[in-house]
């Protein structure tokens, strides 16, 4: 065995042990999160309502119920709203941002489920304060806010070396029927050698997609830098403002309307009400060819005063960084294909811990094996 080979060999035997468990965790978190949606509506029974109503889309009026609802429990005119298009009939799920100074993927927020007519509210808990969340919040940033995100972005680049050499100590040089074989009859130790290489070759690939795709999404800026170098650097999406902040505010159906009329082929999948201030009316939409259904990529930025269209940002238009960048959440959470790739990514996700058991019970079994041979050497001397 060569130099190099020994090296890389003890390399992805250090990154195992130091990272491993790691690894595991961000696998069994990820897995329960592809359906986390269902589980919680399982778990929670007080925030679904069945009716027999359409679901509510771009030209329903219970937007401005639902929000009127919301601000009479929530008395904050400076707070956030950000109602959730489910496309499906049943209750409206909506975020609610109170007056912060912080702002983006760690503000704080409430969860809330409104009837399907918006007049009452089914549910209310705070983001984290309930299971699927929560386990949301480990499997991000580890409860730690920026910190955590930017060790689980960078730990990511460590399993992403993790797996590679991982197959580069595997490649055989020799036949590749033996390489790939799982031997029954042998000794314990070497089937978990075979069960940890089958592993790893099984779902190495697709390891090697979420875990590269889940750094792009934990680390923004060098997702930027590598889309920018490798293709080239994605549009930004526009930041506009309301013109005056004396007026008051729109109601929500107007400001759905000229955003309809901007994008009409759109597919309506958030509604962001502002507080008092200058910031417009968000609606985040899916375009034609738009992979990810939930969080598209698209949006329509509406004056919250005048009900004047400010900015369309249509990922369609965008040049190949822009649309390159909006698959990698959809790669990451498996919705790239429906219920059976969803399902699959399960499956992936559980990969990290059959792979670390077994690499740690191959490496202890060898510890144990050669301490055993060194003391029959030294007694026998």
């Amino acid at each position: 065995m060569t130099r190099t080979r020994i090296f890389i060999r003890r390399l992805h035997l250090w990154l195992g042990l130091g990272i491993g468990a790691l690894f595991v965790l961000l696998g069994l978190t990820g897995s329960a999160l592809v359906f986390y949606i269902e589980i919680d509506a399982a778990l929670n029974r007080s925030g679904v309502a069945s009716t027999s109503t359409p679901a509510a889309g771009w030209t329903s009026t219970v937007w401005d119920r639902a929000l009127e609802t919301g601000r009479s429990r929530w008395d904050d005119p400076e707070g956030e709203w950000s109602f959730e298009v489910t496309g499906e009939p049943g209750s409206l799920p909506a975020r609610y941002y109170p007056s912060s100074e912080h702002h983006g993927h760690h503000a704080e927020r409430e969860m809330v489920w409104f009837s399907p007519d918006g007049g009452r509210v089914l549910r209310a808990e705070p983001w984290g304060g309930y299971l699927m969340s929560w386990l949301y919040e480990l499997h991000m940033h580890l409860l730690a806010g920026e910190i955590g995100r930017q060790v689980i972005g960078w730990s990511g680049i460590a399993m992403l070396m993790l797996l590679v050499t991982g197959i580069v100590t595997w490649w055989p040089r020799g036949s590749w029927r033996k390489a790939l074989a799982f031997k029954r009859q042998a000794a314990p130790i070497r089937r978990l050698r075979d069960l940890h290489k089958l592993g790893g070759l099984w779902t190495g690939l697709l390891l090697f997609i979420l875990v590269g795709t889940g750094v792009f999404l934990a680390l923004p800026d060098v997702k930027t830098a590598v889309v920018a170098a490798t293709i080239t650097t994605p549009d930004p999406i526009p930041a506009p403002r309301s013109t005056t902040n004396e007026g008051r505010q729109i109601p929500v159906s107007v400001a759905l309307a000229a955003a309809h009329r901007a994008l009409p082929d759109a597919r309506l999948a958030f509604i962001d009400v502002p507080g008092i201030g200058d910031k417009p009316f968000r609606m985040r939409v899916q375009v034609p060819g738009d992979p990810h259904a939930r969080f598209p990529s698209s949006f329509i930025f509406v004056d919250q005063y005048s009900g004047r269209v400010l900015a369309v940002h249509d990922m369609r238009r965008g040049n190949a960084g822009t649309k390159v960048s909006a698959w990698f959440r959809t790669l990451h959470d498996g919705s790239v294909g429906g219920t059976a790739v969803r399902a699959l990514t399960v499956l992936i996700g559980l990969a990290p811990a059959l792979l670390f058991i077994t690499g740690l019970l191959h490496w202890q079994r060898r510890r144990r094996a050669r301490s055993t041979h060194l003391n029959h050497s030294f007694t026998t001397e």
